[in-house]
């Protein structure tokens, strides 16, 4: 495990985007697992200014998502399709036909998972795996639990998810209350995973993750064991690691 600190979002965001462009450009053909929500935003907008540029060519990138909310669209503008679409896909020259979200319109559960679950064997593996972290440790939709689920599956979110997530929303009541997502397995399979935090509200479920119990009450412990995990966060992220490590 490597953990890069910055200064602030701007820095964490673009230490992170060093890191994603690094391995596009060694693996012009590269598979990557994104995520959505507020962390990876800064990290987008920096691969986009390399991309205008000329720095960036994403023409043979394949992407798989993390997770999608079930019942939403992709043209819904709180679906995490139409987020990828305005925060990075309508802007670089990515064929829209190898970037994967699961098929929130799906309504057989096993169905829909099992459909994405074929779409990443396809893909040939990822290469590098986007993950931000939630409050409880929670990585994609994988909330705390009793086990670690291994592949694509439904979840119900918990109240404290769906109460984060109702700041996009006009009401709590309009925020879905399932989810498809990657399981713990399909994101343990990435050849490299790269972690972004920011904030003190993170500061202890990253502690957890990071150098607590591995459990799947805190589902990013288990990153522990991972190979090639990177960490970029910032200082306040950091802030009980730095306490508690010494």
């Amino acid at each position: 495990m490597i953990i890069y600190t910055g200064k602030d979002y701007q820095d964490v965001s673009r230490k992170a985007a060093n890191i994603m462009s690094a391995q596009i450009i060694m693996k012009p053909d590269a598979v990557l697992g994104l995520a959505t929500g507020s962390t990876p935003v800064g990290m987008y907008t920096q691969l986009l200014e390399w991309y205008k540029k000329g720095d960036l060519d994403f023409s043979r990138v394949t992407s798989v998502n993390l997770d999608e909310y079930k019942g939403l669209s992709g043209d819904n503008d709180q679906s995490y399709r139409y987020f990828m679409d305005q925060n990075l896909f309508n802007h670089v020259n990515i064929d829209k036909a190898r970037t994967f979200v699961p098929d929130g319109l799906e309504e057989d559960s096993d169905k829909a998972c099992a459909q994405y679950n074929e779409i990443i064997r396809q893909t040939g593996g990822v290469d590098m795996q986007l993950l931000g972290i939630g409050g409880n440790g929670h990585i994609g939709f994988n909330e705390p639990g009793d086990a670690f689920e291994k592949e694509t599956h439904c979840v119900d979110l918990t109240e404290s998810t769906i109460r984060a997530n109702s700041r996009f929303f006009e009401s709590m009541d309009e925020v879905p209350k399932q989810a498809y997502t990657m399981g713990i397995g399909n994101i343990m399979a990435a050849k490299k995973i790269l972690l972004v935090a920011t904030g003190t509200s993170k500061a202890e479920a990253l502690y957890n993750s990071l150098y607590g119990p591995i459990t799947p009450k805190v589902p990013a412990s288990i990153l522990q064991l991972h190979p090639d995990l990177t960490v970029v966060a910032d200082e306040d992220a950091l802030s009980m690691i730095r306490e508690k490590i010494k």
